[in-house]
């Protein structure tokens, strides 16, 4: 369209421009880092919360 370039080459040619990857210091997609990260506190923050209503109730 417009005499654009396919939308794979585009991405194709904007990777290849990315330096390599540093190993252990790569997570490939920013918003499914904080996703997953928010999804592990609410998990600990349910099981504590949990534990402490139970032990109140229960003691």
């Amino acid at each position: 369209m417009f005499h654009r370039k396919p939308l794979e080459e585009r991405i194709a040619e904007r990777q290849a421009k990315l330096p390599p990857l540093k190993e252990g210091k790569h997570f490939e997609h920013g918003p499914a880092k904080f996703v997953f990260i928010s999804l592990i506190v609410v998990v600990v923050l349910t099981h504590v919360v949990g534990l402490a209503v139970v032990m109140h109730f229960y003691s």
